[in-house]
């Protein structure tokens, strides 16, 4: 964990140093010098980390070198802040003031060398402190040297054939469709994989499987193989050739082969026989490649079973393979195992109705969770008293990690193996309340705005920050939770793992929470120190703690409560308060200003980077925002409200996302870096000059807010090269110019229109090449858009609103859709039959027509399902047009 507060640290001051070279002068290299520093300590680090569960000697040693990293990101801070108090307008993240003599005399540069040369004597002490006291960490000593926490641990998970439980509840859907890939009549080898997170009984049902009654039967011969983290291919091929039971060579020949010869040995005793292999834990796909060459493919219906936490290894262990996501249990299938660990049978008919119903609230808890469930029905078991079960449901987590060695570690592989940005960006998830639906876009414009992406040459940063967050999907550390588009749009962190990670967090000052129906507790020092805080309220009177934390770069309000408290901007009305924050790079305060009027004084947070106002009724932006230059997230959207901002909003330089209800003159057109703008109504929209916004990706357009009958034009649309979504929504007095101009967005991949279309260009395959997801909503079509629609060869959702045909019939062609998945049809009122050529939409897995609907559809698609309502989902907010909207 401390290998990403260093890391951190060290790359902002290879930043500073890079930008501020010329400027740094004889500072310059003491600058050097703590950044060799601080990349000396990441080398103690990669081997000191594993040491510290053991060490307390380690441990103090990784906490001193924490707070170095802190304060090395201080001395920076507060250079940046020297800087801007002389008056000199930054004008990039680390204002270089080289050619400005004059900067030269305010910013002395005495302060930042007085403060790097405190810092180089408390490195310097590190090695005189230890020995000082003569410490010396007990591995030096000699003791303990085989093992430490993390390979006990390792041990532990260590699984066989005969150890895995045979018992399983749940997962009966997922048994029956495994064992008929297991049994079916497909003579060539391949592989399931099994993922998900863990302690969701991933080995249980390989177990189950691997145990199974006909299982035995067809397979001739069977092994079972744990392989982990940290694996030896020559000791794995010795377990598996145990494991299967070969005898023609003794153990001591066997250890005499090297690899080579143990594959051939085992590929040899393979021939002609079916066999299944159970791989159990693989954590990199490499390890089953390693050995993979050993199994061959005798044509007798062979099979190999991997287990995983990543769905990555899952899906590409091997060439023929078939993917199984082990999922969460019901609440039902939970209170049964629940039933069986507490009361030694399947239900709790005889158990008196107050233990029953904690009981349940405590299984509800567990999220489906199997491993969790069996910790706690195993901690009641002995348990009989209603207080002795209160006390463990007030302190669910802390129990459960208290009576198994398995609940605490459950996460701390799988985070150990996380790069520093991952771990980061993973901690940074604790900040949310619990249950919290969490939102993707947002959570990557705020991880871009912590400085947890680093940027690389031709990639962008959120692009990179997705990539982060799809790497956390695929080591299953958190749940997805809706679709929207194709795309995931919220997810979830499971409760269990949202507790194991603040308890990281804290132990790296990394961030607090102060949650007022809980009575936030912590050792007010370390508290009035951290990183980040997240505040959750309960009621409109709530008062926060009068301690103040200058330390703090990031402050985000939650109402997990539901009572959207009033006022809480109240700390921020004076200077002096204003002063104590002024490191801060996030502030979240969406829902808490119910006033509608934001302070001058947020000009004075120049490392402001994200600010969140959403629904805070903001009409107006004061002028000092100007101040804020580092400032690359701002979000004022109120359902609403209006919002007019100045036009020195041009100044933002940094700004790459921007949403609100903009009027009036939006003068946006110098802002270079800018990504996204929602929303803007046509009338400040057609004011812009488009060229400058090389970089837009995202654009969301209101109608015209005049009465009067008006055409919406892309030829301004046209200009923006990278975009790649477009959401306009027009009034149904008004309508689209012809679609031509779109051709030169070539990146255009998901398109919203609501209003009029004349027609749709007859070329539209190549107007329109890279679409993937298409709506169009009022658009009063005359013919048939169908045969259209067909050619745009990238479609994967379309979704077809009311009113968007004014026929009766639609026609698919043999040919067409061939890549479409999700299909809509909203029209109840005026269609009446759908032909479908045998051939077309050969993709389709989910088809939505509403209820009572009298159109005439094919047979076979009368068995597709209706899919998610997410998968489509486009969300406006309820006060316009009656449609739904949302950013």
């Amino acid at each position: 964990m401390v290998d990403a507060v260093v890391s951190f640290a060290l790359n902002r001051l290879t930043d500073f140093l890079i930008q501020e070279a010329a400027f740094l002068g004889r500072v310059r290299k003491e600058v050097q010098w703590l950044i060799d520093e601080l990349g000396w300590m990441q080398c103690y680090i990669a081997s000191a980390e594993e040491k510290q569960a053991d060490d307390p000697i380690v441990r103090k040693r990784l906490n001193d070198i924490t707070k170095i990293a802190y304060d090395t990101e201080d001395v920076i801070d507060k250079f940046i802040l020297q800087v801007h108090d002389g008056n000199i307008p930054p004008t990039r993240c680390f204002p270089s003031m080289s050619s400005c003599v004059k900067c030269r005399k305010k910013v002395n540069l005495h302060d930042i060398g007085k403060d790097i040369e405190e810092l180089k004597i408390r490195i310097n002490d590190l090695p005189r402190v230890r020995e000082l006291y003569q410490l010396e960490s007990s591995r030096i000593k000699g003791e303990g040297s085989s093992s430490n926490s993390l390979a006990r641990l390792r041990e532990l998970r260590r699984t066989t054939s005969f150890s895995v439980e045979k018992k399983v509840v749940g997962h009966d859907d997922g048994t029956t469709s495994l064992l008929a890939k297991l049994l079916d009549l497909d003579r060539r080898r391949f592989v399931v994989s099994i993922y998900g997170m863990g302690g969701l009984g991933k080995t249980t049902l390989a177990g189950k499987l691997y145990h199974h009654l006909e299982v035995k039967r067809k397979f001739n011969c069977r092994a079972w193989v744990c392989v982990s983290q940290d694996y030896n291919t020559h000791d794995l091929l010795l377990r598996i050739i145990s494991s299967f039971g070969f005898t023609t060579k003794t153990t001591k020949e066997l250890k005499r082969m090297n690899e080579e010869g143990l594959e051939r040995y085992l590929h040899g005793s393979l021939q002609g026989r079916s066999y299944l292999l159970v791989v159990d834990d693989i954590w990199k796909k490499e390890a089953w490649l390693s050995f993979k060459r050993a199994f061959p493919d005798c044509n007798n219906g062979s099979r190999v079973i991997i287990t995983t936490r990543s769905q990555e290894v899952a899906e590409d262990s091997d060439q023929r393979t078939f993917v199984h996501k082990l999922r969460f249990l019901t609440f039902d299938e939970s209170w049964q195992l629940f039933c069986e660990k507490a009361f030694g049978n399947p239900n709790a008919n005889s158990v008196e109705e107050q233990l029953k119903t904690l009981g349940m609230e405590m299984v509800q808890k567990c999220r489906g969770l199997p491993l969790a469930v069996i910790v706690l029905g195993g901690l009641l078991s002995n348990k009989t008293q209603q207080a002795k079960w209160k006390a463990v449901r007030d302190h669910i987590w802390q129990n459960l990690k208290k009576d198994s060695i398995h609940i605490p570690n459950l996460f701390v592989l799988s985070f150990n193996d996380l790069n520093y940005q991952l771990k980061l960006s993973f901690l940074y998830l604790s900040l949310f309340p619990e249950d919290f639906e969490i939102k993707v876009n947002q959570l990557i414009q705020l991880w871009v705005a912590e400085g947890f992406v680093q940027q690389e040459e031709n990639r962008n940063m959120e692009d990179l920050a997705k990539d982060n967050f799809h790497e956390l999907i695929n080591r299953s550390l958190i749940q997805i939770g809706k679709i929207s588009w194709g795309r995931v749009s919220i997810f979830r962190v499971h409760d269990l793992l949202r507790e194991l990670a603040i308890e990281k967090a804290r132990e790296l000052n990394f961030l607090h929470i102060y949650d007022q129906m809980k009575h936030s507790t912590g050792n007010s020092s370390v508290i009035s120190s951290c990183r980040r805080e997240a505040l959750y309220f309960k009621t409109e009177n709530c008062l926060w703690r009068q301690q103040l934390n200058p330390s703090l770069r990031s402050l985000l309000f939650f109402d997990p409560y539901g009572y959207q408290p009033s006022e809480i901007y109240i700390w921020m009305k004076t200077t002096q308060t204003v002063a104590e924050f002024r490191f801060i790079r996030v502030l979240k305060l969406d829902h808490f200003i119910t006033n509608g009027t934001l302070s001058e004084e947020i000009g004075n947070l120049i490392h402001l980077k994200y600010l969140g106002l959403r629904e805070s009724y903001i009409r107006h932006v004061p002028r000092s925002i100007t101040n804020l230059q580092r400032l690359q997230i701002l979000d004022l959207y109120t359902s609403n409200t209006d919002t007019e901002i100045s036009n020195e909003i041009s100044t933002l330089q940094e700004l790459r996302h921007l949403f609100g209800r903009f009027v009036g003159n939006f003068e946006i057109d110098s802002l270079t870096k800018l990504q996204s703008v929602k929303y803007v109504y046509c009338e400040s929209w057609i004011r812009i000059n488009t060229e400058k916004l090389s970089n837009l990706r995202e654009l969301w357009i209101f109608g015209w807010r005049m009465e009067t009958k008006r055409e919406f034009c892309f030829d301004s649309i046209a200009k923006l090269k990278r975009l790649k979504q477009l959401v306009v929504l027009l009034d149904r007095n008004d309508c689209f110019a012809s679609l031509q101009p779109l051709a030169l967005c070539s990146n255009l991949i998901d398109l919203r229109l609501y209003g009029k279309i004349e027609k749709l260009p007859e070329n539209i395959h190549n107007v329109l090449p890279n679409l993937e997801c298409l709506f169009l909503e009022d658009s009063y079509l005359e013919d048939d858009p169908m045969p259209l629609l067909e050619k745009l060869h990238s479609l994967m959702i379309l979704n077809l609103g009311t009113r968007f045909y004014s026929g009766t019939n639609l026609f698919c062609s043999a040919h067409g859709f061939h890549r479409l998945e999700i299909l809509r049809l909203d029209d109840r009122d005026g269609l009446k039959e759908w032909q479908v050529e045998e051939g077309a939409m050969p993709r389709l897995r989910g088809l939505s027509i509403p209820k009572n609907y009298k159109l005439r559809i094919p047979k076979r698609f009368k068995s597709i399902p209706p899919p998610a309502e997410c998968e489509f989902e486009c969300k406006f907010e309820k006060y316009y047009r009656g449609a739904t909207m949302y950013v």
